[in-house]
C-alpha cells in the first residue's frame, strides 16, 4: 500500500507535489547534543548502563527520541519545502501563509547512530475551512538506510483567507 494510502489527506484527484530530501547520517553526538538542547534528561537517552539493564536488545544502544526524528525530519526538507508549497499552491486563491496548525506523528523503529536517513514529502492542499482558511498538509515519511520506515509525520500548515 502507497505512503498517502495509508494517510489519506485529500481525495484522489487532489494536487500533489512530492520530492525526496537530501540523506544525512545521525551520529551519537547529534543525539547527545539534541537530549541536552531540549532537556531530555531522562535515563533512557542519558544513562547507557540504565539502557543496559532495563532495555530490549533492540535498543541496547545509544537511539535517537522521537521529537529528534521529527525535527531532524522537518530540517532535512527546509531547503524544498518552500518551493514546494509554492508549486501547490499555483493558481489557487489563497492568502498569506499563516504558519503550522498541527502535527501527528508515528514512529515506527529506532535511529541509532550511525543510520542515515532522508524523507519522502508529499504535499497536499487539504479542504477550506467553514471560515474560508485553507489547510495545506505535508506528510513526512522518514526512511533510513535499508529503506525502513522509520516515522511518518504530518504538518497542517494555515494559509488565511483570500483578500476580497
Amino acid at each position: 500500500m502507497a505512503a498517502s494510502e495509508k494517510t489519506p489527506l485529500r481525495d484522489a484527484k487532489a494536487k500533489v507535489v512530492k520530492f525526496t530530501s537530501h540523506a544525512r547520517t545521525i551520529s551519537e553526538t547529534d543525539i547527545v547534543n539534541f537530549v541536552n538542547l531540549v532537556g531530555l534528561h531522562e535515563p533512557l537517552f542519558i544513562d547507557m548502563s540504565y539502557i543496559a539493564k532495563h532495555m530490549e536488545a533492540s535498543h541496547q544502544e545509544r537511539f535517537a527520541p522521537a521529537p529528534m526524528i521529527i525535527s531532524v525530519g522537518m530540517g532535512l526538507v527546509a531547503t524544498y519545502v518552500s518551493q514546494a508549497l509554492a508549486d501547490l499552491v499555483k493558481g489557487e486563491n489563497l492568502g498569506p501563509g499563516g504558519g503550522l496548525v498541527g502535527l501527528e506523528a508515528k514512529v515506527k523503529a529506532a535511529v541509532h547512530p550511525g543510520d542515515t536517513i532522508r524523507v519522502d514529502l508529499e504535499a497536499r492542499m487539504g479542504k477550506r475551512t467553514s471560515r474560508n482558511y485553507t489547510i495545506v498538509e505535508l506528510l513526512h515519511i522518514v526512511k533510513n538506510q535499508k529503506d525502513i520506515i522509520v516515522a511518518e509525520f504530518t504538518e497542517k500548515a494555515i494559509f488565511m483567507p483570500p483578500e476580497t
